[in-house]
């Protein structure tokens, strides 16, 4: 936002979950003229949807999610990047839950500024944010007129373009090691054996709770690799659970936000995990369920993500 824009630019913000909000408050904060597209959350946004709203009036930029954390939807920013194309405004993604979790191709999907983050696929301490900027966000970043210094790009830039490169401010050293330390295992394990170790995560996942009898969440489940959303059975409040197997089990589910709070829980699988991790997860979830009142067959569950564990590629798990 400071980077890219002047106060009263037009942005145009697709809404499906609480981090679209979030994007849509920041903007906000900064001054933008902001257009909402607000979708039922667990909803996938729709590129014809992006569409219409630039067609209404001029925009600066469309701000939107690869991956919605709260909901566990992956959007088609590869459709979006193509409206945004045609229509010559910036596409500004946040990629801080997907990138490295799911297939992500910035530059070919037209991404104009890609916002990452050290705490999610890469499981390095949180603290850290990176971006990638195309040539034309470069040039949009010398005519923005919104304040900024320490998050002024073109200073991290000028740093690192000196013959001895080097911040431009103090950096935390400490979180820079940690993540130096996350891309060499990430290099080392390897692009796509990463990936497809996600893909297989999460299709155990979702077939072991689905054995359980429980319903997901979302839009276009076959491509939500990062995270899960569970439907909370009937009668027992999503956070309770949650509480409850982090409590007994010491095992950290993520709870439903905004409308979907006490609806569903999340269970996350991006990341430094492997399968027994799920195993794991999904013992306690069956555990926890049955103390609860809710009928559960012992161990269906973890078999079900164990029958997809069986028939996986020898790359699908965590280098040992």
């Amino acid at each position: 936002m400071a980077n890219l824009l002047s106060p009263g630019d037009r942005v145009v913000v697709p809404v499906a979950g609480y981090f679209g909000d979030r994007f849509a408050k920041i903007a906000t904060a900064f001054g933008a003229d902001v257009r909402r597209i607000d979708y039922e959350w667990g909803s996938a946004v729709r590129a014809e949807d992006v569409d219409a709203a630039l067609a209404e009036a001029p925009a600066k930029a469309v701000l939107a999610q690869h991956s919605e954390t709260s909901t566990g939807v992956i959007h088609d920013i590869e459709a979006i990047g193509k409206v945004t194309k045609k229509a010559d405004v910036l596409l500004v993604v946040d990629v801080i839950s997907s990138l490295g979790a799911v297939p992500y191709e910035g530059d070919a999907w037209g991404v104009d500024v890609g916002i990452g983050g050290s705490q999610k696929a890469f499981s390095a301490t949180p603290g850290l944010a990176f971006v990638s900027v195309s040539d034309r966000a470069w040039e949009a970043t010398k005519k923005a007129k919104n304040p900024r210094f320490y998050f002024d790009w073109a200073l991290y830039k000028q740093a690192y373009e000196l013959k001895s490169p080097e911040n431009p401010f103090t950096p935390a050293i400490s979180l820079m090691l940690g993540m130096r330390a996350a891309l060499r295992r990430y290099f080392d394990e390897g692009q796509e054996a990463v990936l497809e170790r996600h893909r297989i995560l999460s299709a155990a996942v979702k077939d072991g709770v689905r054995a359980l009898g429980l319903d997901l969440s979302g839009e276009h489940l076959e491509r939500a690799w990062a995270v899960t959303a569970v439907r909370a059975p009937e009668g027992i409040d999503g956070d309770e659970l949650v509480a409850k197997v982090r409590t007994d089990h010491g095992i950290i589910l993520a709870p439903g936000q905004g409308p979907m709070k006490g609806k569903v829980f999340r269970i996350g699988h991006l990341g430094n995990y492997d399968r027994f991790d799920i195993i794991r997860c999904l013992a306690a979830l069956e555990l926890t369920l049955e103390e609860m009142g809710y009928p559960v067959k012992r161990g269906s569950g973890v078999a079900a993500a164990e029958q997809v564990f069986a028939q996986r590629s020898p790359r699908a798990t965590l280098a040992e």
